[in-house]
C-alpha cells in the first residue's frame, strides 16, 4: 500500500456531547491506521449529505490541496414527540446513499437514530459501543474494496 488515505469527517453538532464521543472514536480509528483527516461541522444530520456533496464538488476546483478518499458521517437524531425525527433521519440516509452510489464514494455511516438520549450515549461513548470508530472502520473497508477492484489506487 502506498500513501495513506485522507478522510473527511462530517460531524453534526446538534447533540454536542454525543458528537464529541463519536468524533473521539472516529479520530482514534483514523489515526490508528496512520491515515489523515480533516473535519467539517454542520448544524444537524439533515445537512450531512449537502456537506459531502460540497466537499466532493470542491475537488473539481483548481488549487484543491488534498483529495478526499473517504467520508465519515457522524451525528445523532433522537426521537421526539413528532415525526420530525423520521424525516430528518430518512433524508440523511437517502442523501448519503444517493451520493455513495452515484459517485462511488467510500462512506462510513455513524449517524445514530435513537429513542432516548441514554441510548445515544451508550452507542457513542468511547468506553462503550462507539459507533464513531465503527463508521471510520466502515469507510476503510469500502476504500479497501475500491482498491481490490482497482478503482482507487492507494
Amino acid at each position: 500500500m502506498t500513501a495513506k488515505p485522507h478522510l473527511l469527517i462530517v460531524e453534526a453538532r446538534y447533540y454536542q456531547d454525543i458528537a464529541d464521543e463519536l468524533l473521539k472514536g472516529a479520530i482514534a480509528e483514523i489515526e490508528g491506521r496512520g491515515a489523515t483527516y480533516e473535519r467539517v461541522t454542520v448544524p444537524g444530520v439533515f445537512e450531512i449529505p449537502a456537506a459531502v456533496r460540497i466537499a466532493l464538488k470542491s475537488m473539481d476546483l483548481v488549487g484543491v490541496r488534498r483529495r478526499i478518499a473517504g467520508y465519515v458521517a457522524l451525528g445523532c437524531v433522537i426521537r421526539g414527540e413528532t415525526d420530525h425525527y423520521k424525516y430528518v433521519a430518512d433524508a440523511c440516509v437517502t442523501g448519503l446513499m444517493e451520493l455513495t452510489t452515484r459517485f462511488t464514494l467510500a462512506v462510513g455511516f455513524g449517524v445514530l437514530t435513537c429513542e432516548t438520549h441514554a441510548q445515544a450515549v451508550e452507542r457513542a461513548a468511547v468506553d462503550q459501543r462507539n459507533k464513531g470508530a465503527e463508521a471510520a472502520q466502515a469507510a476503510f473497508s469500502m476504500l479497501d474494496l475500491k482498491h481490490d477492484f482497482g478503482y482507487f489506487p492507494r
